[in-house]
């Protein structure tokens, strides 16, 4: 009675603790590890999205873009200081969209609007060294496209923006387009190509391209 009444030895407790700590570590490595890939790929979808949103973006305001000849020969005397323009350089773009979406009722805007992207140091200060892409929008077109509006951020830590413009008679993209020269007052670019570069979930260089086609490509003419 003795004999079968006899419990465990200190060393088969050691042993089984041990073992069941070996499993409890196995156990928590693996939650560990199925976090931290569970949060890879949150922020890398994250990445994506914003990304996705910046390009959709641009890529509808772009493609929206416009000239026009109606305005007043009287107040503005110099044809080239017209209201609206698209000015394009190959990291910055200024140009008049009818794309803009009025959020009160009561606002004085229309669907016109004065739309400028370019990349620029961040003004935050836990961000410094950073650069943002930015985008400037005037609802208000006056006398100055350059000016006026209020700045926001679009995308956080981009490289740099490229813009290129396609010519159609050329068949060939160019790295500008300035419609207040005389031989492009009246013409826009079929096609806009934008290309984001901006770094990657593992710390890489990584390229985001989209095209935006213009709708309105001819200058809107005066009745």
């Amino acid at each position: 009675m003795r004999r079968a009444l006899r419990g465990f030895t200190l060393m088969e407790v050691m042993v089984a603790v041990g073992i069941l700590g070996i499993i409890g570590s196995m156990v928590a490595v693996a939650f560990q590890t199925g976090f931290t890939a569970k949060q890879v790929v949150e922020d890398e979808a994250e990445h994506y999205r914003m990304v996705r949103i910046a390009l959709n973006r641009m890529a509808r305001e772009v493609g929206s873009a416009f000239v026009s000849d109606r305005y007043d020969p009287k107040r503005y005397r110099d044809a080239n200081d017209r209201p609206t323009n698209f000015v394009g350089e190959e990291d910055r773009l200024l140009f008049t969209t009818f794309s803009h979406q009025r959020l009160y009722t009561d606002s004085k805007e229309s669907d016109q609007a004065v739309v400028e992207y370019f990349v620029e140091n961040s003004t935050e200060k836990e961000a410094r060294g950073r650069q943002d892409l930015k985008r400037r929008v005037n609802p208000n077109i006056g006398d100055r496209m350059d000016r006026g509006g209020t700045t926001d951020v679009l995308f956080e830590g981009v490289k740099k923006v490229e813009f290129a413009y396609w010519d159609a008679e050329r068949k060939e993209w160019e790295d500008e387009w300035d419609t207040r020269r005389n031989e492009r007052k009246s013409l826009l670019p079929t096609r806009v190509r934008i290309t984001l570069t901006a770094m990657d979930e593992n710390g890489k260089e990584a390229r985001y391209t989209t095209q935006a086609r213009i709708m309105l490509n001819t200058e809107l003419p005066r009745f």
